[in-house]
């Protein structure tokens, strides 16, 4: 059934435990999973994760250890293709644990998001995007409470970088007090060159963890940041550059057999603190692997461009399965 984002506090947790949060705001969807943190011990996973893995996972969620205390499983950029897995679920009779689902935008015609809507004992959660006027009152009381002073000009730079989502804005608004407890101005530019930086920053660390094989950091990644439709191909682009330089270097090490003879030679020269991943990502890929990867890198960014609504959920899925593969044969 659909219920709406301000009725959540009504839900009673021990009667339902499916819930389908979708669409674009992130940010509100977040404030209300943390009412259920506070209560639960939480379990985080990617789609991908369980779809390729699915009889551990249902095996996992139905053992009985794992249900002796309350708990909340999250299962982030879900698409239809989770539904089976939902379905075979929800057969069991689960106890003391909340799933919850969370998907992007979800057309009409998604068969999950059908699924939750006609299910009178499971709920689904439409997250519309804040308006401009709601960010704006959110960054106007956040810069009162930490007494920094700003034109509603620079407010408005901000919030036209946060694509409706509250919790970019409060990203954006922490690290923008950060700066300003050092004595930095605050204008226009500061501003600009603060958000370019953590969006560079955030999809190159995702990149440079794909190519060192760190699935790990990368769901780590994922989980922290707010990528969202518009980010996919420039972390396609940033993926595209990053290959080609591994893949000279990788050229040269098969060549040469000496890992810090590539690195020192290296030109342009390496940055020092980027040595070590480098490193292992070009012990971590062969030059046949790599060129792979371009021509998969450029099919993946025409599937995004082609199917944009979905690209979210084709980068995740991609990126995910590049990092389990086995490249250095």
């Amino acid at each position: 059934m659909i219920i709406k984002s301000f009725e959540l506090n009504k839900i009673n947790s021990d009667k339902c435990n499916l819930i389908l949060f979708y669409g674009k705001n992130d940010g509100q969807k977040n404030q209300y999973i943390k009412n259920f943190k506070n209560k639960k011990k939480t379990f985080t996973y990617e789609e991908k994760e369980i779809l390729d893995n699915s009889v551990n996972f249902i095996e996992t969620i139905l053992t009985k250890s794992l249900f002796e205390d309350n708990k909340l499983i999250i299962i982030n950029r879900v698409s239809d293709k989770i539904l089976k897995i939902i379905e075979e679920i929800s057969l069991e009779k689960i106890e003391n644990t909340l799933i919850i689902l969370k998907a992007d935008a979800l057309e009409k015609k998604s068969k999950l998001r059908s699924y939750f809507e006609k299910n009178k004992n499971y709920i689904c959660v439409p997250f519309y995007p804040d308006d401009n006027q709601t960010l704006s009152k959110i960054a106007l009381s956040f810069f009162k409470d930490k007494k920094i002073t700003i034109s509603q000009s620079n407010i408005n730079l901000i919030i036209g970088k946060c694509n409706g989502d509250r919790e970019v804005m409060y990203n954006e608004l922490e690290k923008i007090h950060a700066y300003s407890l050092k004595g930095n101005k605050i204008n226009s530019e500061n501003i600009s060159k603060l958000i370019n930086l953590l969006e560079n920053h955030s999809i190159s660390e995702l990149v440079d963890n794909c190519l060192a094989k760190d699935k790990k950091k990368i769901i780590k990644i994922l989980n922290e940041n707010n990528f969202n439709n518009e980010d996919c191909v420039l972390i396609t682009r940033t993926f595209l550059n990053k290959t080609k330089k591994i893949l000279i270097l990788t050229t040269n090490y098969e060549s040469n057999k000496n890992i810090n003879l590539t690195i020192s030679s290296a030109k342009p020269p390496i940055f020092w603190k980027d040595k070590e991943i480098i490193k292992k990502q070009v012990t971590l890929w062969n030059s046949k692997n790599l060129k792979e990867l371009l021509y998969n890198l450029n099919h993946i960014e025409f599937q995004i461009k082609k199917n944009f609504d979905s690209s979210l959920n084709l980068i995740t899925d991609f990126i995910l399965e590049q990092a389990s593969l086995n490249t250095n044969n």
